[in-house]
């Protein structure tokens, strides 16, 4: 078994068809092919308490859920699922209900005799929690853990195709087994491999009610564990449905952009036929958000999107400004503006000292101003582009740059030796991009996402078919009211780009009713969410379920309240322990459910401090942080 699961291709993830997905019924609403992308969510409700979580699952469903998950830790949980079920249908509502399964294989054997389908992860489905230690095992050995857990699963197997439930493989980046993490590492392609092992076992019981998931806090292992996944079912001719989330995407603006450059990414691919946007908010609050996203990018959308090339061309150097910057450059438009004031540098993510007027740069400050004039006092930090001719008239004014069109920028008299911005669009004419200098150009590619959402695509792969490598910084211009639905939006759209390595920076426009500055502060957040440029603490935190141990929407607040302050950590905050030490594998500090009123503090995967009074958690967990950063 080891040598033939080895031998599956995982050598890239890129390129290929559109993944075309199987259709499998889940109740009365069926999942994949054609259907529409279905959304979900969870309860946090203990599913013990059938009045609460029946009046939940019906405030999801009317907030426009097609599947309701429950969780069901144990086997009372498990069989409370027929009487919220009874309630429900008795209401008036026959939404497909899923149990959600961690470490119980008799609550999954129980609860897959009441509801429509089982969620079980095979990380802790038939082992015991990953201890993270490294476990060396034989051929024969590996072999005989795979029909250890065959033997394990049989009974479930049998259970669901006497039923007709659906079974979810869900994978967690954070709770692989040990067996997988020796094997592979905790990374995409062990993943991978442990969705492997598990389809082998149903396709070996012909079973094929499947749906898969990859889940990960981290957007890019997210989309690269999804990526492989689909080039192996290809492979193997295997077109199970595919559910998609981005696991702790946290609350507020970061929860929705985090899982919107995850999501987003997968579906303009054409990868997705579920999905859970999971935020530490109300869960009937990630409804909006998911039919935002599913909208964006709907059924048979990526149709109109060019083949991506299996690799990319990288620029060999660039501008000397870009070297100065851990990572995707910001550039801000300004030209709304007809002259630059104080209100134009705060738009750009600037701060003006009360007392004395100074501008001056914050964490969140662009890297690059597009503006009309130029000022007479530069103030220090700032960059300016401006149109060239007016540049040409004041060009040894230090940094200030010219904006060229390409075309005009080959017949140029004057250009810098620094830096040229070159603005083209969807029309380009690739003759003018042939000769620019890497090191001192950048390309912006502006176009409308609304009527061109793959134009950004032709473009790339043009560069690529004509082997040119220029810097790109891709500029799509909005018309959005609503800052929500620009956060979605200009997040799906940007992220896969991003996180490819395909550009070289951004730059938002939006000629709706929304300021600048809150424009300028998504650009950061985009790459703060994506993990490409940190310009703040980072946090994680997973939706509640009825396994979270505290209020966890109480605790995220204090824990920024409390830390906020701080910058470049990652932290993350989770309601138990189920897939917690790690799902926050990449987090330098952890605030751990651990029993009802008791908190683990975690320093990696490494709990410092066990059953911290909640009361005093946050207080300890800063403790923890200030002593390790003092000893640095």
């Amino acid at each position: 078994m080891k040598n033939n699961i080895e031998k599956t291709d995982l050598s890239s993830s890129r390129g290929g068809s559109v993944y075309k997905s199987s259709v499998v019924s889940i109740g009365s609403t069926p999942l994949g092919g054609n259907n529409p992308i279905r959304i979900q969510s969870m309860t946090n409700t203990d599913t013990l308490d059938t009045k609460a979580s029946v009046a939940q699952c019906i405030r999801i469903i009317e907030a426009g859920a097609d599947y309701v998950r429950l969780t069901a830790q144990g086997i009372r949980e498990a069989e409370n699922l027929a009487v919220i079920k009874k309630e429900l249908r008795k209401a008036g509502f026959e939404t497909p209900l899923i149990a959600d399964i961690h470490f119980n294989p008799v609550a999954a054997e129980t609860a897959a005799r009441l509801v429509e389908k089982v969620r079980i992860n095979p990380g802790n489905y038939a082992d015991k929690r990953a201890s993270f230690d490294k476990q060396e095992f034989t051929d024969a050995e590996y072999n005989e853990e795979l029909g250890r857990i065959h033997t394990k699963l049989l009974p479930l197997i049998n259970i669901c195709r006497e039923n007709k439930t659906v079974i979810r493989i869900g994978i967690n980046h954070g709770s692989l087994s040990d067996r997988i993490m020796t094997r592979f590492g905790n990374t995409p392609k062990g993943m991978v491999f442990s969705a492997l092992e598990f389809i082998r076992i149903f396709r070996a019981e012909n079973f094929s009610d499947l749906v898969l998931s990859m889940k990960s806090s981290d957007t890019a292992i997210m989309i690269e564990a999804t990526r492989m996944l689909i080039k192996m079912l290809q492979s193997e001719e295997l077109p199970y449905p595919i559910h998609l989330g981005v696991t702790e995407a946290g609350e507020g603006e970061d929860g929705r952009i985090r899982s919107a450059a995850g999501i987003g990414a997968l579906l303009a691919e054409g990868i997705g036929d579920t999905i859970r946007v999971s935020l530490s908010e109300d869960p009937e609050k990630e409804i909006p958000v998911a039919r935002k996203l599913a909208g964006y990018y709907p059924r048979g959308i990526s149709l109109k999107a060019p083949d991506k090339p299996l690799t990319y061309k990288v620029p060999s150097s660039k501008p000397e400004i870009l070297k100065r910057i851990n990572g995707p450059l910001i550039v801000s438009n300004m030209t709304s503006y007809p002259e630059l004031n104080s209100v134009v540098y705060n738009n750009a993510g600037f701060k003006t000292d009360t007392i004395t007027g100074e501008i001056k740069k914050t964490g969140g400050s662009a890297d690059l101003i597009i503006v009309k004039n130029c000022p007479e006092i530069i103030p220090e930090n700032v960059f300016l582009v401006l149109p060239y001719r007016i540049w040409s008239d004041k060009r040894e004014i230090d940094r200030i740059y010219p904006l060229f069109s390409p075309e005009t920028f080959q017949d140029s008299t004057y250009v810098s030796g620094k830096l040229n911005l070159l603005l083209t669009g969807s029309h380009f004419n690739i003759e003018y991009l042939r000769n620019p200098d890497p090191e001192t150009v950048l390309v912006m590619f502006t176009f409308n996402p609304e009527k061109e959402k793959y134009a950004t695509d032709y473009f790339l792969n043009a560069l690529e078919e004509n082997n040119l490598s220029h810097n790109i910084v891709l500029n799509p211009v909005f018309s959005e009211n609503n800052l929500e639905d620009l956060q979605i939006k200009a997040s799906s759209l940007l992220g896969r780009y991003i996180l490819d390595r395909r550009v070289t920076g951004i730059s938002i426009t939006n000629t709706g009713d929304i300021d600048l500055k809150d424009v300028t502060a998504l650009a950061f957040s985009i790459l703060q969410c994506t993990e490409t440029r940190i310009t703040r603490t980072i946090y994680l935190s997973c939706p509640t379920c009825g396994r979270t141990k505290f209020n966890l929407q109480e605790s995220v607040k204090k824990v920024k309240e409390a830390t906020g302050h701080l910058t470049g950590l990652k932290i993350a905050v989770m309601g138990c322990i189920v897939n917690g030490p790690g799902e926050m594998a990449g987090a330098d500090y952890g605030y751990v459910g651990a029993a009802d009123g008791k908190v683990h503090i975690y320093r990696g995967t490494v709990p410092v401090l066990k059953n911290v009074p909640e009361k005093d958690a946050v207080t300890e967990l800063l403790k923890v942080i200030q002593k390790d950063q003092a000893n640095l």
